[in-house]
């Protein structure tokens, strides 16, 4: 008999992808986002497959276990949306660690392009047969300073890519990648020196609201800021003070500290009750996405790959190779770990 997976927060792109790749499991899509409303909808399944905006609480987790579900597989990256102290020794959480650090650096690169250039200033023109160039003036990224946040594999992928633009490169990280010829800096050096910071961390308790006023305060006059990790790394007052004050020429964002419960839907007939956001959409030098910058072929085709193998390997009684729990540290052995022996976390 088939394993039974929920899919929550399931969308045309998902559904086209894991359909593709997909050979031994049922699949129950559900729209609805995972929350303690509807995890009810996963009754009778082996498995919950959820995304990022997802909520992974102390309440669903219990429900969950409570319902014979064992696994959780997120088909993502980031997992700041789990409680994985409820989770250990209930539900095992894995995750999709890298799906394309190509996808999301091009899309930060996009994003700097966009908001520099002025392009979706000048799209809107033409558009209106308007060609006036009043406005538009952007500056040249050929040896301006970029200081990059996280040098994971999608942080020094944008390196490559600025180095490309012949940009002078520094970075923060504290845990070095090693033997990278990247030119590590303190924080506050980072802040100080960069006409171009762009966030490529994972959220924590550590890098929430890394960009926050006093962050804000140490930058360069007219730097440009970008984040395509997730939203809470910036505290968004403060970056709204800071691009009225001008000392943000200009924001490239791909996420929002509260984008839960707007992002991935179709709200243009709705009333947006959320003023910081509203502000943000309505600043000429700010450019938003929806969470996008995951968005390709490539990308979607390895998370369905990815989390189909998490799951075989959990079915399988196989270590589990993208298992995360509350006790694993990256970077460092953990005393009495598992995982570091090659073996589930419970």
């Amino acid at each position: 008999m088939k394993k039974i997976i929920t899919f929550f927060d399931a969308k045309p792109y998902d559904r086209a992808w894991f359909d593709q790749a997909n050979t031994k499991y049922e699949i129950r899509y559900q729209e609805s986002k995972l929350t303690p409303d509807t995890v009810g909808l996963a009754a009778g399944s082996d498995a919950v497959c959820a995304f990022v905006n997802d909520t992974v609480n102390a309440v669903v987790i219990d429900r969950l276990y409570e319902m014979g579900v064992r696994v959780i597989a997120m088909r993502c990256a980031g997992y700041s949306n789990v409680d994985f102290k409820e989770a250990y020794g209930k539900v095992s959480v894995v995750r999709v660690p890298a799906y394309s650090p190509y996808a999301v650096a091009e899309h930060a690169m996009g994003l700097l392009l966009d908001v520099n250039r002025k392009i979706h200033r000048a799209y809107n023109r033409t558009r209106d047969f308007n060609f006036s160039l009043v406005g538009l003036t952007g500056v040249d990224l050929h040896g301006k300073t970029v200081g990059v946040i996280g040098t994971g594999k999608i942080g020094r992928t944008f390196i490559d890519i600025c180095r490309g633009f012949g940009m002078r490169v520094i970075a923060y990280d504290p845990y070095p990648a090693e033997d990278a010829g990247i030119e590590y800096v303190t924080l506050n050096d980072l802040l100080a020196r960069s006409d171009v910071i762009s966030l490529h961390c994972p959220l924590s308790d550590q890098t929430r609201h890394i960009l926050d006023a006093a962050a804000f305060a140490r930058m360069k006059p007219g730097v440009f800021v970008l984040n395509t990790s997730r939203g809470a790394l910036i505290d968004t007052e403060a970056l709204l003070d800071a691009l009225n004050s001008g000392k943000v020429r200009g924001a490239g964002l791909d996420v929002y500290e509260e984008e839960a419960e707007l992002f991935f839907e179709d709200n243009s007939g709705s009333i947006i009750k959320d003023d910081q956001l509203a502000l943000l959409v309505s600043r000429p030098n700010v450019v938003l996405t929806a969470h996008q910058a995951f968005l390709t072929e490539e990308a979607l085709e390895n998370i369905a790959q990815t989390t189909l193998q998490n799951l075989d390997e959990y079915f399988a009684d196989q270590p589990l190779t993208n298992e995360v729990c509350y006790r694993c540290d990256v970077g460092r052995v953990v005393e009495d770990c598992r995982k570091w022996r090659k073996e589930r976390c419970f």
